[in-house]
């Protein structure tokens, strides 16, 4: 395994944006990410963990360490067993193509999580989830090295700790773990999962939807929504969404409810707590589709997505995030939170 130097990262992230990692290397074995740990051990280096990119902000002055780029590659398709089928994907599979392989193999579970970037090591740390899924109702076992035991370990999924787009790998475990490989259980000739609205109203006539339909249809709204990466559009000059849906106790909700003369809209949430649409609040707080700030900008498609306009800056980025959480704060006393990881700030 090579130890490059000074090698550029904007390239390596969908927002475009970033200056270079002092040093790095690319790990298509266990033994390489073995390797690479104790050589950062040994210099001293910070060091970052790179998946596909697509939910990363680096900052213009780049990162001083050692960014290790995990790019296992490997899909097995196990015998089903008790109903259900297991696949173990190495995380540097890309995501998009893994969730295409189960759908054309008719196992239902990933179907409505077609079309995000990145790759299948990130989908644990983050819990990823979009129209009525979330990874960690599939989601059997992630191996992983633990940095602290200089061990791997097969963690179940009580272990990660999964819960609204989080987990144990980015929150009170983070840094610990590099993860390698995960195992999804899936079911063969499974329905798809119909619960979010833009997907009720697409199949309103159609009682029976293949995975595939449903997987199409995601993308397609996704891509409306500038939110599938497609080479040249400057919409998908982004991390996608940049902020959590908030969640917020009913008391709260009641309380703005009386304020706004109106219910807003919101998603009841166990056990009794209420998520509203992060997307509503930043335009309700004068922030549209399309507004800019410098070369920064809002996706002219979907109120959630920040935009690089063009050559912008990880401060401009930064700079809107910070304008728009002022001013949802200023409206609705609520304080958004970003999705995206910073790195080198």
């Amino acid at each position: 395994m090579e130890i490059m130097e000074n090698i550029p990262l904007a390239s390596l992230t969908t927002f475009g944006i970033g200056g270079p990692a002092r040093w790095f290397a690319e790990a298509t074995t266990e033994e390489d990410i073995v390797e690479a740990v104790g050589w950062a051990c040994e210099h001293t280096a910070p060091l970052f963990i790179l998946g596909g990119g697509s939910n990363l902000l680096v900052s213009d002055s780049g990162f001083s360490g050692l960014v290790l780029r995990v790019a296992l590659r490997g899909i097995e398709s196990l015998p089903r067993h008790a109903g259900s089928r297991l696949y173990q994907a190495a995380a540097g599979e890309d995501w998009d193509a893994f969730v295409e392989r189960t759908v054309a193999d008719n196992c239902a579970g990933l179907e409505c999580l077609a079309g995000i970037p990145g790759t299948v090591g990130g989908t644990p740390v983050q819990n990823v989830g979009a129209y009525g899924q979330e990874v960690s109702t599939t989601i059997a076992s992630v191996r992983a090295l633990d940095l602290d035991r200089m061990d791997f370990v097969n963690l179940t999924p009580t272990d990660c700790h999964f819960a609204y787009r989080s987990s144990l790998f980015n929150t009170t475990a983070r840094g610990r773990y590099i993860v390698t490989r995960v195992a999804y259980r899936l079911l063969p000739e499974g329905p798809p999962t119909l619960r979010y609205a833009d997907l009720h109203r697409e199949f309103s006539g159609n009682s029976a939807p293949t995975l595939s339909q449903v997987a199409s249809t995601v993308r397609r709204i996704r891509q409306s929504k500038g939110m599938f990466l497609v080479p040249g559009d400057p919409d998908c000059r982004s991390a996608g969404s940049f902020f959590r849906n908030p969640i917020i106790t009913a008391g709260h909700f009641h309380a703005l409810t009386a304020q706004l003369g109106a219910e807003p809209p919101h998603y009841p949430t166990p056990p009794g707590d209420i998520k509203l649409p992060a997307a509503w609040l930043i335009e309700q707080a004068g922030f549209p589709k399309g507004f800019t700030f410098g070369r920064a900008g809002i996706s002219s498609r979907h109120t959630l997505a920040l935009t690089n306009r063009g050559n912008a800056t990880a401060a401009e980025i930064l700079g809107l995030r910070d304008v728009i959480i002022d001013g949802v704060r200023a409206r609705f006393n609520i304080t958004l939170e970003m999705e995206p990881v910073l790195l080198g700030f």
